[in-house]
């Protein structure tokens, strides 16, 4: 066999070759013990960079979720239940004011005492939805940048619709009082005043829809939309007035004018009252509007909706925005702009906020508006206002006549004596209605306040969820923390690093000699290729453990 000739030159070439390998395996080495990283480019290690990639973006996204999403959502949470205790605490005074208004038997004092206590209450009410977390305003659905209510006095026109039910329509008590407020002493022997008796006095019960604000457009055109049910069993749009026809129509009358009286002598009539907010019925339209019921055997239309569609132009400061509640337009520099203009369409979600707390996990952390800062909160308030001053003020009129009476002889007694006779009849029906109302307001402000509660019992619920998500990436965020460690960090040992899991075993106590004598027995190629540099032990111990 002949034998291979090894010359000096092939000796010499072995060997470079060897020290350049010896060099880029302790270059290796070198680059992993300074960044700690087992790979610092994908060709070191292909399936060690493939998963290092995979485990670093689940590491990014847990303490995304972890640190930055849950935390976040919990101080919404937070911030809106804090909003909603308020809420609930001014309610409930509001429910004890009702009580104290409801007894028969109130003094003067008791009475304005009361009548100041609501107006704060009704003042302080809406200011409280206009909670913020962060800067974001956390009723208003998606416009976090809007506050809930006017901050000032606006002249912005809105085209608002309305979605109500048949339940939206009550029975008002209207008390005529004519000319009775206007009697002084000086005037209450002028024609006019003079004839004035207890027949000039009555109560009208009238049939209304109040709508959610007062001081509307006074020329506006307002119209009401439901759905009739036909003889074969559809269901046919019908709007008031028609806009072909323009039947029936919708008379525009002032508060002033005494519109109660007109819609309770026409059982057809429709009377919109601008000032007040109100849109009177007569008979024959109120039982047309009570037939609107849903038809359980439809979905996605419900057939009990009524429509009603009205303009406003002027704001005043802590005025509801009505873009958090209803579909509107409004008009801005000339400009048109619509909101929510699919809230009519009834398969249609209000404007929920969720937040990303997990894989594949959302979490709503808003109540909107309507669901807890309803219009009806301030409207109740409202008449309660107007009732208990329509007392007092018939309270001063009578404390005024009788004063007039002490001096009066002859005719002037005689008048004042039919003038003391209206008022009594006036102030016997005012306090009755006041009464009523009071009593029913109980149960309004309950329902209410239930709202209230609902809502911080879903935001108590929501933070429970919370609770348990974040206990569940915390302990995700380190999982995924200790696989990636594992996948792609070299090992610890005090204050050094080495190549070899077998140094996860190692205790701080034990000697550089011991874990030396590990490593020498060890066949990790790593390690006995960094040791191929140097041929004494003690270089070898210098060089790991310093």
């Amino acid at each position: 066999m002949e034998k291979m000739r090894i010359t000096n030159k092939i000796m010499q070439r072995n060997n470079l070759s060897n020290i350049n390998t010896n060099k880029v395996y302790q270059d290796k080495l070198s680059t992993q013990m300074s960044t700690q990283k087992k790979v610092n480019r994908p060709s070191d290690d292909p399936v060690v960079s493939i998963r290092a990639l995979r485990l670093r973006s689940n590491v990014t996204e847990v303490t995304q979720y972890y640190s930055k999403n849950i935390p976040d959502a919990e101080s919404w949470l937070n911030v809106t239940e804090d909003a909603l205790k308020n809420l609930t605490e001014i309610i409930t005074s509001m429910i004890k004011q009702s009580t104290k208004g409801s007894n028969g038997d109130l003094k003067a004092e008791d009475r304005q005492i009361i009548l100041e206590q609501l107006k704060a209450l009704g003042e302080e009410v809406y200011s409280t939805g206009d909670a913020d977390y962060a800067g974001r305003y956390v009723f208003t659905g998606y416009r976090t940048d809007t506050s809930l209510s006017f901050d000032k006095e606006y002249n912005t026109e809105y085209n608002i619709t309305e979605q109500l039910g048949n339940s939206s329509i009550t029975k008002l008590t209207k008390v005529n009082t004519g000319k009775l407020l206007d009697i002084t002493a000086a005037n209450y022997k002028d024609t006019g005043f003079n004839k004035i008796s207890e027949q000039d006095v009555k109560a009208t019960e009238v049939y209304r829809i109040q709508l959610s604000y007062d001081d509307c457009k006074k020329d506006g055109t307002p119209s009401i939309s439901f759905q009739e049910k036909q003889a074969d069993g559809s269901y046919q749009e019908v709007t008031w007035p028609d806009q072909n026809t323009g039947q029936p129509v919708i008379d525009k009358i002032s508060s002033t004018a005494d519109p109660y009286s007109k819609v309770a002598g026409d059982p057809d009539a429709i009377v919109y009252v601008p000032e007040t907010g109100e849109l009177l019925l007569g008979e024959n339209r109120y039982k047309t509007l009570m037939d609107c019921k849903d038809d359980p055997a439809t979905s996605g239309k419900n057939e009990g909706e009524i429509q009603v569609t009205y303009q406003k132009n002027h704001w005043m400061k802590g005025d509801l925005r009505p873009e958090h509640y209803f579909k509107c337009d409004a008009t801005v520099d000339g400009k048109t702009i619509k909101y929510n203009q699919k809230y009519t369409q009834d398969d249609e979600d209000r404007q929920a906020i969720e937040y990303d707390v997990g894989f594949n996990q959302t979490i709503r952390v808003n109540s909107t508006a309507d669901e807890c800062f309803q219009h009806g909160i301030g409207r109740t308030v409202d008449d309660l206002v107007q009732a208990m001053q329509d007392v007092l003020d018939l309270e001063t009129v009578k404390t005024r006549i009788e004063g007039l009476q002490e001096n009066a002889t002859g005719g002037d007694a005689d008048i004042l004596k039919k003038q003391m006779e209206a008022v009594e009849k006036a102030l016997t029906l005012s306090k009755d209605k006041c009464q009523k109302l009071f009593e029913s307001s109980i149960t309004t402000f309950q329902g209410y306040l239930d709202d209230a509660n609902l809502c911080i019992t879903n935001c108590g619920t929501r933070s429970s969820k919370l609770e348990l998500i974040e206990n569940r990436m915390k302990s995700q965020k380190t999982t995924f923390e200790t696989l990636k460690s594992e996948n792609e960090d070299i090992y610890t040992f005090g204050n050094k690093t080495y190549k070899t899991e077998e140094a996860r075993n190692i205790d701080s106590h034990y000697s550089k000699k011991d874990v030396f004598n590990l490593y020498e027995n060890s066949e990790n190629e790593y390690f006995l290729t960094y040791m191929n540099f140097y041929t004494h032990q003690n270089e070898i111990i210098n060089a790991w453990f310093g």
